[in-house]
Order: structure tokens, then C-alpha cells, then sequence
């Protein structure tokens, strides 16, 4: 009962963040989500420990609407003055400024109060600095903000970072620093193992070696899952979702550089098949990748059915087909140079960037599956994943297309 000790309303926020930061909040998890709610009952902007207190309101904001609260933003409002900029007084708030700074990267759209202060606020902590160039510890987290947000990071890696800086926080507490080093070797241990199994797997699937025309990308493809399982009791999470990545990159290659339209046709067919009878039809090399996919995705669907008692292959197949129809289309819009419009780009874009298809195969081995199905789940979270899908498409899209042009 780690938060539940701390009677300060501003130091339990405080241990939480701190908790956070340093990748053990997963151990308290439960002790946090109950903070977070009860603070959320609580927030009155005018309750005497954070009255007229930036530091406390916006790193109270921050922390619940990383935990799915909504708070206004009008909590801010008292620290604006008549033409909208940041109350001088506050110039020398550095806490309060860098909280700040980080919550404006979680507003809703609209929130021009936030939108706003960010641009006010980084000018204020550039020019705190420049003032204190003696505060080390606090330049720190300010250049380490600046540089990417918070909310834009992968918390593994900023866990590695912060228990550095913890270090030097005079005010650190010594036994939750010296479980943080102990925590983050634990897990560091964890994706070794999982590395190593991934790697294994990859060498005896062979692509790698056979698809010489495809990339290559072990390493990319597991930290990539690393990022988005964040605890160690996701690790089976992690593993299905390191080899989802690597048959969707090998695949999409196909499609995009390799195959004829031809076969690119029959190929869709066969997915949607889903029958490892009807491979025949298909080039030698199609036939090597369609085994690796058809067993390796079996094989998690049997794992399904043996631990929770679902048939998850008529879902993923419905997937895979999806995918590999819309890899399809844009390798017919390709042969033909046909420009799509925008709006036809968007409805197949967000499936081919392949979100969808490496989230469901993540969430099969989860209690949720047993708990609402399948069809419950994708209903609920469709227009989440097609939001989210849609930022990392025209976010990949816009990267391409802005080194296609150096």
C-alpha cells in the first residue's frame, strides 16, 4: 500500500508520477487507478493544496488524462492574464511551466487554452535557463522535454532515461530508486529471452534468408512490440506481435516490389481460402511464405482455442484477407497509374498501414476475448483503432514521401 501511506494529496500525485517514469507503476497499478479516481471525484481547481498552485493543477491534469479522465481546461484560465499569456508572476515556476508544457500535448481538439500556452510556456522554460545555467538536474528534464514530449515516448526507454536523472534528484526516495534498477534488469532480462526465442524462430522460419528482396528487420520488429506491451506480463503479447511485424513486413514487400499483378491476385485468393490445399496455383516462393503465415497464425489460433476456448481463425482470416485486399489494390492502382482520390485513399490506407491486424493478434490471449468476444470487441473499438491507424498511415506516408523528395 505504497500510495495508500501518503496522506499529501500532492505528494501521492507526485509518487505516482514518479512511479510512472520509472516503469513500475504496473506494480501498483491497482493502487493507482483507485487514486486516480478518487482524485478525479475531488478535482475542484479552489481545494486549498492546489489553489493558485500551476505545479499542482496541471501535473494533477496530466496524470488524469493519461489515465482516461477529462478534466477542462479552464482550470488554467486563472493562471492567464487579460490578453491570454502566463501570468508573470509564474515565469520562475519551473515544476509548474513543465508540467505545463507536458499536459498541453494531451488536449482535446478545440482546447485553445492549452494550445496556446505551449508555445508561451517553452519560450518561459528557454528562457529560465538561460537565467539558471546552474541547475543542472532541472536542465535536464527541461532539453529532455523539449526535445519530445512525454506522451510522445516509449515508456521502456524513457524508464532507462529517468532512473538516470532519478538518481541525481536530491529529494529521491532511495527505496523506490532501488527497486526501479532492480525492476528495469528484471524485465531487460525478460526481452532477452523473448529476443532470443524471436530470433530463433525467425532463423527457422528462414524468409529472412529467402526472401533476399525483403526486408530484414528482426531487431526494428521487436522493438517495435516492445513499445507498444509495456509491462513484462504481456510478454506472450509481445512475442505474437514480434512475429505478426515480421510476416506483415516480409508480405508487404511482396506486394509492393516483388510480386507480378498476377500473382499478387492469386495470392489474395488463397488467403481468403484460408486452405493449404489450394497453394498449388501459386509460385514456389508464394507457396514458402504462405506455409510460414498459415502455420505460425494456426498455431496462435490453437492456442486461443486450447486456453480460452475460442475459434479465433474465421477473425483473423477475415483480417489477413482484408490486408492483403487492400495491398492489392494499391498494387493495381500502381500497374495501372491510376491516382486514387483522397477519400479512397483514406478507406484503404487505414487498413493497409496494418494497425488492425497486429492489435487483434495482441489481444487474442487476453481476458477481455472471454470476458465480451470477438465481435464485441471489435465493435467497441473500431472507430479508436480506425482513428489510430489513420495517424500512423499519414504519419508513415508523410515520412516517406519527405525522403522521397531529399
Amino acid at each position: 500500500m505504497m500510495l495508500g501511506n501518503v496522506v499529501d494529496p500532492l505528494e501521492k500525485l507526485e509518487l505516482t508520477d514518479t512511479l510512472q517514469r520509472l516503469g513500475l507503476s504496473y506494480h501498483f497499478e491497482a493502487e493507482i487507478n483507485k487514486s486516480s479516481k478518487n482524485t478525479s471525484t475531488d478535482h475542484i481547481s479552489t481545494i486549498a493544496w492546489k489553489k493558485d498552485n500551476l505545479y499542482a493543477i496541471a501535473l494533477e491534469l496530466r496524470l488524469l488524462r493519461q489515465h482516461g479522465y477529462k478534466v477542462d481546461q479552464d482550470v488554467f484560465t486563472c493562471f492567464m492574464n487579460d490578453v491570454g499569456n502566463i501570468k508573470s508572476s509564474l515565469n520562475q515556476d519551473f515544476k509548474g511551466l513543465l508540467n505545463l508544457y507536458e499536459t498541453s500535448y494531451l488536449l482535446l481538439e478545440g482546447e485553445i487554452v492549452l494550445e496556446n500556452a505551449r508555445e508561451l510556456v517553452v519560450k518561459l522554460l528557454k528562457q529560465y535557463f538561460k537565467e539558471n545555467p546552474d541547475h543542472q538536474y532541472l536542465w535536464m528534464l527541461v532539453d529532455h522535454a523539449l526535445e519530445l514530449p512525454l506522451h510522445w515516448r516509449m515508456p521502456r526507454l524513457e524508464a532507462r532515461w529517468f532512473i538516470d536523472v532519478y538518481e541525481k534528484n536530491k529529494d529521491k526516495n532511495p527505496i523506490i530508486f532501488e527497486l526501479a534498477i532492480l525492476d528495469y534488469n528484471i524485465v531487460q532480462y525478460m526481452h532477452q529471452k523473448d529476443l532470443r526465442y524471436a530470433s530463433t524462430w525467425w532463423k527457422e522460419l528462414g524468409l529472412g534468408e529467402r526472401f533476399n528482396f525483403a526486408r530484414d528487420r528482426m531487431m526494428e520488429n521487436f522493438l517495435l512490440s516492445v513499445g507498444m506491451i509495456i509491462t513484462p506480463q504481456d510478454g506472450k503479447s509481445g512475442r505474437i506481435q514480434t512475429k505478426i511485424n515480421a510476416l506483415i513486413t516480409v508480405i508487404d514487400d511482396v506486394y509492393d516490389v516483388y510480386g507480378t499483378l498476377d500473382e499478387l491476385e492469386l495470392f489474395t485468393d488463397v488467403v481468403e481460402r484460408w486452405d493449404i490445399n489450394s497453394i498449388q496455383s501459386l509460385p514456389h516462393y508464394m507457396k514458402i511464405y504462405y506455409h510460414a503465415l498459415y502455420n505460425s497464425i494456426n498455431e496462435m489460433a490453437f492456442d486461443s482455442l486450447n486456453e480460452q476456448g475460442i475459434d479465433v481463425i474465421p477473425f483473423l482470416k477475415k483480417l489477413w484477407t482484408n490486408l492483403c485486399k487492400s495491398y492489392l489494390l494499391e498494387a493495381i492502382w500502381y500497374y495501372i497509374g491510376y491516382t486514387p482520390t483522397l477519400q479512397e485513399y483514406i478507406d484503404n490506407a487505414w487498413i493497409s498501414i496494418a494497425g488492425s491486424v497486429m492489435l487483434a493478434h495482441s489481444y487474442l490471449i487476453t481476458d477481455h476475448i472471454m470476458e465480451k468476444g470477438l465481435g464485441n470487441i471489435q465493435e467497441r473499438y473500431s472507430d479508436i483503432i480506425y482513428r489510430s491507424t489513420i495517424i500512423v498511415r499519414l504519419e508513415n506516408d508523410l515520412a516517406t514521401s519527405l525522403v522521397s523528395n531529399i
